[in-house]
């Protein structure tokens, strides 16, 4: 592992007989935005806490700056956190509440005076210094908790879905924001959320959990473009997933029976036995479809069906296609005016994608 600002070496937390979080090892570098993305359930919280010193580790270590912080109390920590119900001070006014982390600190009334006026102006609500939290919207409150956890220059800041109780539009629109003062400050952020779009859109990284283990880390196009496990081939986006039996094995391609048909994939593992179980993975927007009275592209896969529904979706429409044996199979593709492009219930299509556009999945329980 990399040295980086912070640094989890098999943390675990257990309650009784459920294991909260089991073994869970990453990095943050400095200035990294880091998600920790998975459903309910799946540890993401308990692992922010910990880091957060809220909730003792039962096993393994947490470094900051290469110090160990497992015996510091959270406010020793130099660690920020926004929750997603803002915990703003009622009685206090704006300023009191941004204020609050440095009088706790002994910090002076002048340099309080202005280093709160300097945040404010960061977060673009200089003038709600002498408002209350009652007094403003869901977003104006979500900024001035992020005020108050930024004041005091922490190394660290760590958001717990801090947007989960905003409206869809105002939730894109505080996305947007939340990355443009993380690339202003170059704080480092990890960022708990159920929200695949949201971890696409912020982060630098993007570490899936489920059931209390990190499924896969990395960058948010490898995660999209190249799953590691079915779970994050279908956390991640959507995906077709297709079973079938490998033939052959070439470098970086594998050919695998799916259907009585001969079709390639990146490979991603080493399926290099012929007959051994894999699951091919595609992006819905990957897959072209034709149909089998016209002429059909010449492509690397082909699959046949019939279009079994239509789902009109603004700019796009979703088709499910009914293969061999009623699996289903999913195209997405730009809602255009060009009638040879769109297909109706009852249609026979030909389904084409490229090897490129598909990566073989161990077939292996729990994946």
């Amino acid at each position: 592992m990399t040295t980086g600002l912070l640094e989890l070496h098999e943390v675990r937390k257990v309650y009784g007989a459920v294991t909260a979080v089991d073994a869970v090892s990453l990095n943050l570098a400095e200035g990294e935005f880091l998600s920790l993305l998975g459903p309910s359930g799946s540890g993401k919280t308990t692992t922010l806490q910990m880091i957060a010193g809220l909730v003792m580790p039962t096993s393994g270590g947490i470094m900051l700056s290469g110090r160990p912080i497992g015996p510091l109390p959270p406010y020793k920590r130099d660690i920020g956190m926004v929750f997603q119900n803002y915990a703003l001070f009622p009685h206090m006014t704006v300023a009191g509440n941004v204020a609050f982390p440095l009088e706790m600190r002994g910090v002076g009334k002048a340099e309080i005076a202005r280093k709160v006026e300097t945040v404010l102006k960061l977060v673009e609500l200089p003038a709600h210094a002498d408002r209350y939290p009652r007094q403003l919207s869901g977003g104006q409150q979500q900024r001035i908790a992020l005020a108050r956890a930024i004041v005091f220059e922490p190394k660290l800041l760590l958001m717990d879905e801090p947007l989960g109780a905003l409206d869809k539009r105002l939730r894109e629109q505080m996305q947007i924001e939340i990355k443009h003062l993380h690339e202003r400050l170059g704080v480092s952020i990890i960022y708990v959320t159920h929200d695949q779009d949201e971890a696409l859109v912020m982060s630098d990284r993007i570490a899936v959990f489920n059931a209390g283990r990190i499924e896969q880390i990395g960058a948010a196009d490898v995660l999209y473009e190249q799953p590691a496990t079915r779970f994050v081939a279908e956390f991640i986006g959507e995906s077709n997933i297709l079973a079938g039996r490998v033939i052959e094995a070439k470098g970086d391609t594998c050919i695998i029976d799916v259907l009585g048909q001969r079709l390639r994939a990146q490979s991603t593992g080493p399926f290099a036995t012929a007959g051994t179980a894999v699951l091919i993975s595609v992006r819905p927007e990957r897959v072209r479809l034709a149909h089998t009275s016209s002429a059909v592209p010449d492509a690397e896969n082909r699959l046949s069906g019939q279009v079994s529904e239509v789902i009109y979706m603004g700019s796009s429409r979703k088709y499910v296609i009914s293969l061999a044996g009623g699996n289903p199979l999913t195209a997405v593709q730009q809602a255009d005016g060009d009638p040879a492009r769109r297909f109706t219930v009852g249609d026979a299509v030909v389904a084409t994608w490229g090897s490129a556009d598909a990566v073989t999945l161990h077939d292996t329980p729990g994946s």
